[in-house]
């Protein structure tokens, strides 16, 4: 059985240029993010015809790994700040069933 945590996260900003600032604190978060090792996908797309949308996927390893992508001081930085820029957030936490995914790096 799988053993991945994944999440989506669907963030409507509430103006354009709440979506331009946004987009770049999530650029500067990602600087943190890509040295995670359980954080195994961390993507950002943005809807057709939905300007102000950002929907984020999220897999981790584990939900261990989840939860020290949470502690890290990059992470709280972007909790604490995001929200000057949000109309609305909507979180939808996955069970992993079956699928393609990366492969994980040996350690």
């Amino acid at each position: 059985m799988p053993s991945g945590y994944a999440l989506t996260v669907r963030f409507t900003t509430r103006d354009a240029d709440a979506a331009q600032r946004f987009d770049a604190l999530v650029e500067r978060t990602l600087e943190g993010i890509r040295n995670e090792p359980g954080t195994l996908v961390y993507v950002v797309h943005k809807p057709e015809d939905e300007p102000l949308v950002r929907v984020f996927y999220e897999l981790y390893a584990d939900r261990a790994a989840f939860e020290a992508h949470e502690e890290q001081e990059h992470t709280k930085r972007m909790l604490a700040e995001r929200e000057q820029y949000l109309a609305n957030t909507e979180v939808e936490f996955l069970h992993e069933m079956t699928g393609k995914r990366p492969a994980r790096e040996a350690t």
